[in-house]
């Protein structure tokens, strides 16, 4: 079930990045920083009193061009208009009401959206007195917060709790694959759709989803129930779209967190771009299955060897992500497209695998007789017992002496063990530490 979302949007220096992080960053610290991620994120996880929401920064998108800070404001308020279900409108106490902050209310009060007013850089008492001014832009009782200090964020989270809608389960059952196909524009998501559609001739139905950037397409094939969930060209779009390529990433966050296996498109004949990288990250940070499909494959020149030296590209720019297959296809000719949905069942089944306790116990202590941990100080970790707590994606708790000499480098080479063993091909495994403690 997908999380709602929530945008922060506002003018440009109002903070809104700084509460962005506030409201995300215990979660940030369980994020991998590994080679090759882009911690270049507009897009976050939050949660508040077990209710749990994903979070748009919308002071992550930048405009080209000169002196469109305006056009820039009114892009930015609508992007959070179309895809959140709740909005924070942040205004900054210090400079006091401004014409742009009256130009973002305008849009908002059309966006029929629960609405939560934030001022920011309240930090102090003196300054609670300057909240008052934004009682005129009609939306309520002003939230006065600081983000650098992080007073009255959780009030901030309060309300936006309070607003966010209950989003029901969705229809489909538990033996239903659900597929995610995200991409930068232009990279053929929509006619790989058509073509994966127009082979098979077994759709079921077409009905809208329950996300509102996303059209679910349910179907099956040999006995498998699968939906794909399509990010591509439901809408026309006016320019003011097309001007920011992280809009992509913004749809494509609904798709992915709905997703069982997500297929992240690359287009063979132009090659990987960062915002490939962008787009692939927030899949892999997500915790989803995935594999990389590389389309357009017809008209790219190649001889015996480019496919090799392709999929060689992909591992280099993608390091965080050696686990995922790569399929190339031609969505036009339908060329190996027959090859992707027995892929896609493959990899939804190693991110569903659950592993028993015993086996893996003999995986981890063959790992460590083979190579012990270095030694830090003095010290040396020592893992007592390992257990599969979950699965999508396959998460291992370690009960260790001391969590602090878990190093990156071993939890890297503990890892690719585990795989050795177990293949989880597809997916990310998460792997965490825990201190045992004497009644464990």
């Amino acid at each position: 079930m997908a999380r709602p979302i929530v945008a922060i949007v506002g003018r440009p220096n109002v903070g809104k990045s700084t509460v962005f992080n506030r409201i995300i960053g215990d979660r940030l610290a369980i994020v991998e920083d590994k080679p090759g991620i882009t911690r270049d994120r507009i897009y976050g996880v939050g949660e508040w009193m077990g209710t749990s929401f994903s979070v748009i920064d919308t002071g992550g998108i930048e405009i080209d061009g000169q002196d469109q800070m305006l056009r820039s404001i009114r892009m930015q308020a609508e992007l959070a208009i179309e895809e959140a279900d709740a909005i924070v409108f942040m205004v900054d106490a210090k400079a006091g009401m401004t014409g742009s902050d009256t130009e973002v209310a305008q849009i908002l009060y059309r966006a029929q959206k629960p609405v939560i007013l934030a001022v920011n850089k309240v930090d102090n008492l003196k300054r609670q007195d300057d909240i008052y001014e934004f009682y005129s832009l009609g939306f309520g009782d002003p939230i006065g917060i600081s983000g650098a200090h992080g007073i009255g964020i959780g009030d901030l989270l309060e309300a936006v709790a309070q607003k966010l809608p209950v989003k029901e389960d969705e229809e489909y059952g538990e033996d239903t694959i659900r597929v995610a196909l995200i991409g930068r524009p232009n990279v053929g998501k929509s006619s790989l759709v058509n073509a994966i559609l127009g082979e098979e001739r077994v759709i079921v139905s077409d009905q809208a989803g329950t996300t509102r950037d996303a059209i679910d397409t349910p179907f099956e094939k040999d006995g498998q129930k699968f939906v794909l969930i399509d990010t591509a060209g439901m809408r026309k779009r006016g320019k003011v779209y097309e001007t920011t390529e992280k809009y992509s990433v913004m749809r494509a966050m609904h798709a992915i967190e709905r997703a069982d296996v997500v297929l992240v498109v690359i287009n063979g004949e132009e090659g990987i771009i960062e915002q490939d990288k962008h787009i692939a990250g927030y899949a892999h940070e997500a915790g989803k299955a995935s594999i990389f499909v590389v389309n357009k494959w017809d008209i790219v020149d190649k001889d015996d060897k480019t496919m090799q030296q392709f999929t060689q590209k992909i591992r280099d720019h993608f390091l965080f992500m050696t686990y995922a297959p790569v399929v190339f296809v031609s969505a036009k000719t339908k060329q190996r497209l027959h090859k992707l949905l027995p892929v896609v069942v493959e990899v939804s089944e190693q991110h569903a695998m659950r592993v028993q306790t015993h086996l893996l116990n003999d995986v981890v202590s063959d790992a460590v007789a083979f190579n012990p941990p270095p030694t830090d100080k003095g010290k040396r970790l020592k893992i007592n017992y390992a257990t599969q707590v979950s699965v999508k994606p396959p998460t291992i708790l370690l009960f260790v002496n001391d969590p602090e000499l878990m190093h990156f480098s071993y939890e890297r080479y503990l890892e690719n063990r585990i795989r050795a063993a177990f293949r989880f091909e597809g997916t990310p495994i998460r792997l965490f530490t825990r201190k045992k403690s004497d009644d464990e």
